[in-house]
């Protein structure tokens, strides 16, 4: 969630509410709201203000870009041009799954 998002940049930048609020020109109130999760659908206006404020791009607080190791980006691109399907994908991941059960299980 966007207010997950939001705080968890303001604790790295080791900033209070406060200090956010002062930075973005958005009230205390509104930012624990959004933080919380009360307020779910903050405006673009907002939002920018507040990774401004964060010194962070309003695409990281979207969220826009996926949190995903570049090394599993590349392997999944491989696999893509290996020609595997997402039926085979999964089934893999199936299979491993059952092989892992197993293992287990004995």
């Amino acid at each position: 969630m966007v207010g997950e998002r939001i705080k968890e940049y303001r604790e790295k930048k080791g900033m209070t509410i406060i200090q956010l609020s002062n930075q973005s020109g958005i009230s205390k109130s509104y930012i624990s709201s959004i933080e919380r999760g009360i307020q779910e659908n903050p405006s673009i206006q907002i939002l920018d203000k507040l990774s401004a404020a964060l010194g962070v791009a309003l695409d990281q607080v979207l969220n826009c870009k996926p949190d995903i190791d570049e090394e599993w980006i590349q392997l999944v691109k491989m696999a893509i041009e290996e020609g595997l399907t997402k039926q085979e994908f999964l089934e893999y991941i199936q299979f491993i799954q059952f092989k892992r059960l197993n293992a287990n299980g004995n």
